[in-house]
């Protein structure tokens, strides 16, 4: 098929039936004009995380900034919610594919964030494909037949869909507009946001969002900008789109009243993405000789900087009339063993009592089969009401409780296993089109895969990365458990019965990523390079 562009715009990919439904003349328009508008703006945002980034290494801490004391200390609130976004006490999340999608909205949950980031492998058909799963399920025509002939179908009653783009440092490499990548937030965002507000706004919920990734207030400004010119570019009126800003990186946690503010017309709240932010922990202090965490399963939301961090969103959140949403358990059922599946439940609900009781309004889960379970600990606290927005812990916190990273031991060989395992299965389940990977009982996605690598890279490197039995993490003990790992994730995949093609390459690029000097920023880039 072919299409008809708009000036600038060119197409480098295939065009399969149904595309052009969304890759419509008039939605690229808005594409290109939020690009030609906030393009140069993104990149000097992402040339000055490279510039904070810097003096870090350097050895300056993060702290309050004191150009925005204002903001901090002024009285005001957000822009007040819909009724849709008042009960968020279950949220689940899951890439945009059909069966998921439907599976998501009929699970009972308060509220579906479709993704297009995280647990999403970014190719193109399942970026393109995603909008149009997206773009009938609004309007509650999405089907979806197995292999085995059974049927999945929509709800009469269904969650609240809130879509999730692609972060600031992602591009969308098969679209280019007078010669330029285009953002790939801008490119999901608009093709959602052209599409289906206006029906979203006749259906009584949305257009909703999350916007990941981000790590400070400028960033958040930039997507205030963009919101306004694409309503107006629409007629629907400023205020309309609201948005949930997922706290993941820890600069950000310095700024989460700033963050509230920049988006305060368009704000839905802040979210605890707990894994990518062990991840920004990780990068940002990456040369921090005194900086080691421990292996990846001490790292509970108990410990100091995990626990101080996720109260602290509360108190900013509430203070300001805005949902505070707790993060992702990455426990899931298990079907085929009891007692572990007991216990994964165990923790489940632990996580969600513990989040309820803190103050959150409601919590994320990765598997329909937690719903019910996650519901019932948040009901169990909140009973009747709808949220708790009114509760405000007592105790602030800052920049002393936030850089307080604790556990550094222990630090195992059973750990350093798993972080490889994990990273070379997720990496070529990713490469293979699948951006949501069961693993070892885990949900794990991008965010996980982040922290293995990064863990990996950070024992090798810091005189701190030594193993409970006295070795020093190296990089010629990696080497030889990168390759006994890949043997073991090969044979699990051929039990699947599914295609190991993409594992070699998968890890080929671990160990480009994990033992490399120069620590890279981002998994994804590479990988989304690699990506066919």
């Amino acid at each position: 098929m072919s299409l008809i562009l708009p000036p600038g715009i060119t197409i480098d990919a295939p065009l399969y039936p149904g595309f052009g439904s969304i890759l419509s003349f008039e939605a690229l328009e808005l594409v290109a004009k939020l690009h030609r508008a906030f393009e140069p703006r993104r990149r000097i945002l992402l040339e000055m995380r490279l510039r904070r980034q810097a003096r870090i290494d350097a050895g300056e801490m993060p702290d309050f900034l004191p150009e925005t004391r204002h903001i901090r200390e002024s009285d005001w609130k957000i822009a007040p919610l819909p009724k849709a976004l008042e009960c968020r006490r279950v949220e689940i999340t899951g890439p945009v594919e059909a069966k998921m999608i439907i599976n998501a909205l009929n699970s009972g949950a308060d509220s579906y964030m479709a993704d297009f980031e995280d647990s999403n492998s970014p190719k193109w058909e399942n970026q393109v494909q995603g909008q149009i799963n997206l773009h009938k399920a609004i309007r509650r025509e999405l089907t979806f037949t197995n292999e085995t002939g059974k049927s999945y179908r929509l709800n009469e009653k269904i969650a609240t869909l809130q879509i999730r783009p692609r972060g600031w440092h992602l591009d969308e490499k098969h679209v280019q507009v007078n010669g330029e990548r285009v953002s790939g937030g801008i490119f999901d965002f608009a093709l959602a946001f052209f599409h289906n507000a206006k029906e979203q706004l006749v259906r009584g919920a949305g257009p909703f969002y999350y916007l990941p990734k981000l790590e400070n207030h400028l960033e958040a400004r930039l997507w205030n900008d963009i919101f306004c010119m694409a309503q107006d570019h629409i007629g629907l009126p400023r205020g309309t789109i609201k948005a949930t800003v997922l706290t993941e990186t820890i600069l950000a946690t310095f700024e989460m009243e700033e963050i509230l503010y920049e988006l305060r017309e368009h704000s839905a709240g802040l979210n605890a993405g707990r894994w990518d932010y062990i991840f920004s922990c990780i990068k940002k202090f990456r040369k921090n000789k005194e900086f080691c965490l421990a292996d990846r399963g001490a790292i509970t939301m108990e410990v100091p900087f995990m626990r101080s961090y996720a109260l602290a969103l509360v108190r900013a959140c509430h203070k300001r009339g805005a949902p505070a949403i707790g993060g992702m358990s990455a426990l899931i059922p298990i079907k085929d063993d009891p007692a572990a599946n007991e216990k994964a439940l165990k923790g489940v609900r632990h996580d969600k009592q513990r989040d309820a009781s803190d103050g959150y309004d409601g919590g994320w889960v990765a598997h329909p089969g937690l719903v019910d379970l996650a519901m019932q600990e948040f009901t169990g606290i909140l009973g009747a009401k709808p949220n708790q927005w009114e509760k405000i812990p007592d105790t602030a916190f800052g920049p002393k409780d936030w850089l307080d990273f604790r556990p550094e031991q222990p630090i195992t060989e059973a750990g350093l296993r798993n972080n490889i395992h994990v990273g070379i299965h997720y990496l070529g389940s990713w490469l293979a089109g699948n951006g949501c990977v069961p693993i070892h009982n885990l949900m794990e996605d991008a965010a996980t895969a982040e922290i293995s690598r990064s863990q990996v890279w950070q024992w090798v490197v810091s005189p701190k990365g030594i193993l409970d039995d006295g070795r020093k993490v190296t990089e010629e003990m990696v080497r030889a458990m990168i390759g006994e790992e890949l043997e073991k994730v090969k044979e699990t995949i051929i039990a699947q019965d599914e295609d190991v093609s993409t594992y070699e390459q998968a890890a080929k690029i671990f160990v480009e990523m994990s033992l490399t000097p120069e620590y890279p920023e981002f998994l994804t880039l590479p990988l989304y390079e690699a990506m066919a």
